[in-house]
């Protein structure tokens, strides 16, 4: 009986490890054969006395969202002349062809700043480096095909990168 369990035990370690692996490799991907997208922010505060300096994004995107919107799907975007992205549709499939836009999946929520979550509404910074961060005007993302999504970095006002 006692090496049934460690073998059940060990099985179960092989799968969570495949597992972890397979996570991690789709994200690395993702950064690196996803497409840029900058997305606008609006602001909010860039504090947390429990978890340190960080800021919640606040995307653009989550104005206007339709209130018959599918409660999980794609947001489409399409790109402004600017460069900037903004959100034309939303719908519960990924479409086959966005032309030149792209798609970012999405789950709505309806908090207190946001009506959909992307996945990437919260970005993590060095402590005493609020002031710089404060500056943000975009989030960068790399999405890929399937519309999944990493957040890379914020981007000031000319679209450069705040280290």
């Amino acid at each position: 009986m006692k090496k049934i369990s460690i073998v059940l035990i060990l099985i179960n370690l092989l799968f969570l490890a495949a597992y972890f692996i397979y996570a991690v490799k789709s994200k690395e991907d993702i950064l690196q054969n996803g497409k840029l997208v900058l997305l606008k922010l609006a602001p909010v505060d860039p504090r947390s006395l429990m978890q340190g300096d960080y800021m919640i994004l606040n995307y653009e995107i989550n104005q206007n969202v339709p209130d018959n919107t599918p409660q999980k799907g794609f947001v489409l975007l399409s790109k402004k002349e600017n460069g900037e992205y903004k959100a034309t549709k939303f719908q519960n499939y990924l479409p086959k062809d966005t032309l030149n836009g792209i798609a970012i999946e999405y789950i709505k929520t309806n908090t207190w700043n946001q009506n959909i979550r992307i996945g990437a509404e919260s970005y993590f910074f060095e402590e005493g480096s609020a002031e710089k961060f404060e500056k943000a005007a975009y989030g960068g993302l790399k999405v890929d095909e399937n519309g999944n999504s990493v957040l890379i970095g914020l981007y000031d006002k000319n679209k450069k990168i705040i280290q």
